[in-house]
């Protein structure tokens, strides 16, 4: 392992390379008014000696870093990682960096406050702006450019990007309602996040739509992880007359049903048809693939980067709330219901 010098200052670099301060800063910002041989030697002397600018110091001097902040409750998560890549697209196509955050599983009741306490802590110092992905917090003290995706309350003091749940599950539920299904379970997500409430309220109006009574039995409260949503759809399979279809809050939570039904080795979707949402990657790849809707995961980080980006660059966004559409992607998962005689 090669260890790198500490302490190295841009006049080193300048002084090493045989050049001017500012001609090391017009490279280190990727300006294009240096010759491309004099550059490529700045570059080489900066590698040799292992500079490297510091955020803080480059804030100082423009007022800006050219980073924007993330955080997010973890890294692993399927929504999580889709999240990213959207955003890391745009703020890389707009010779940005990004900075990511996680929460690592802390105290679900501390997490509105470490939120904050980060945010006061990055922005316009380290970052010039920050995407917060299903934040805890409903309010922030910055005076910098914020931006959430898919927060928990409906009603947030900054711009936010969400997907027409009520929508997506509300046109699920027609699907199987056309299918013949009328015994349709539901498991929800998170009872406190706004998305896991709208997803609800398209179950339950898509059964009044069809002139199906609410049947409380058929309703099993998950949190969008496939762990709990194990233990949901063994209580709807377990009841004396079971769905015959089961609409699940995500993706993640499906894939539980999927596990449970292998254990009691009923067919899908001979025996049970299962819907999720989210449209992760692994949707498309299960046995049978997956029918779900699809909320554009991915467009939802490209639109939050948009966003800040604008915000800091000092361009207006006159809209608090962003809805990305939803759509219905019908694979193999479900069928219709064959008639008993």
């Amino acid at each position: 392992m090669r260890y790198l010098q500490s302490g190295v200052t841009i006049r080193d670099v300048a002084r090493e390379a045989g050049v001017s301060v500012s001609t090391v800063s017009r490279v280190l910002n990727d300006k294009d008014d240096v010759a491309p041989e004099t550059a490529q030697s700045v570059r080489r002397v900066i590698e040799e000696l292992g500079y490297a600018s510091s955020m803080a110091a480059r804030s100082l001097r423009s007022r800006t870093t050219n980073v924007v902040g993330l955080i997010v409750p973890d890294l692993w998560h399927p929504f999580t990682s889709l999240v990213i890549k959207g955003i890391s697209q745009e703020v890389a196509a707009q010779r940005y960096d990004l900075l990511a955050y996680a929460s690592a599983g802390r105290n679900v009741n501390a997490l509105a406050s470490w939120e904050q306490q980060l945010v006061a802590r990055l922005n316009g110092s380290v970052t010039d702006g920050i995407i917060v992905v299903t934040p805890n917090a409903a309010q922030y003290r910055t005076a910098f450019p914020l931006v959430a995706v898919d927060p928990h309350q409906a009603n947030t003091d900054f711009p936010a990007i969400i997907s027409t749940n009520y929508q997506g599950v509300n046109e699920a539920m027609s699907y199987l309602v056309a299918l013949g299904h009328r015994r349709i379970g539901f498991i929800t997500g998170r009872p406190a996040l706004q998305s896991s409430s709208r997803r609800l309220e398209g179950y339950i109006n898509g059964l009044a739509q069809a002139g199906i009574p609410v049947d409380p039995d058929l309703i099993s409260t998950g949190d969008y992880a496939r762990a709990r949503a194990i233990e949901c759809a063994r209580c709807l399979l377990s009841l004396a007359d079971p769905p015959t279809a089961i609409m699940a809050a995500s993706d993640e939570t499906a894939f539980g049903v999927y596990a449970v039904a292998a254990e009691r080795h009923l067919r899908i979707p001979e025996d049970l048809s299962v819907v999720g949402f989210d449209n992760i990657v692994e949707s498309a790849f299960t046995d049978p693939p997956l029918t779900t809707v699809d909320q554009s995961i991915e467009k939802m980080g490209v639109l939050a980067a948009e966003i800040v980006l604008k915000l800091i660059q000092g361009q207006p966004w006159e809209s608090r709330l962003n809805k990305v559409p939803t759509r219905l992607v019908i694979r193999q998962s479900c069928r219709p219901i064959v008639p008993v005689n």
